[in-house]
């Protein structure tokens, strides 16, 4: 149910955000056909935003569909770590709990370096703990690692 949610917001999301970005490009291309050259520079570095933006949308569902999809395989492999970290009452993970647990993930990724299935748990560890930098990181990882089997 709550895949289903997370999914939901996500596509609500990329919807704006490719709204924003026809809109952006169709302003640029307004501004490219003034006659004045200042109105076309400026449409030119206009043209800039609809490119990186599609650009980092692209990047970022493929990085989450590889996720889900290495997700989805841990999880047939009975690889995934059980969820049994307590919860505050508004939902969050108890970070002294995700912080006591986060040790044997990073034993587990340094003993089986090339392993991504070690990277990928070492990841969610990151993410319990609250270092999303990390997380993502350790997920880039594995997904390198999955790659190259």
């Amino acid at each position: 149910m709550k895949a289903n949610k997370v999914k939901i917001g996500v596509a609500a999301v990329t919807l704006l955000l490719v709204f924003y970005l026809v809109v952006t490009f169709d302003r640029a291309r307004i501004l490219m056909m003034d006659p004045q050259p200042v109105a076309k520079a400026i449409g030119a570095g206009y043209l800039v935003l609809p490119i990186v933006g599609a650009w980092a949308l692209v990047r970022e569902l493929s990085f989450g569909a590889r996720l889900e999809r290495m997700g989805r395989e841990l999880a047939a492999e009975g690889g995934l770590p059980e969820d049994t970290l307590p919860r505050t009452p508004g939902g969050r993970i108890v970070r002294s709990a995700a912080d006591a647990d986060f040790g044997v993930y990073r034993t587990d990724a340094e003993a089986a370096p090339e392993d991504w299935r070690s990277w990928y748990r070492l990841g969610l560890a990151y993410d319990a703990s609250g270092d999303r930098r990390q997380a993502r990181a350790a997920m880039r990882r594995a997904i390198a690692l999955h790659r190259g089997q």
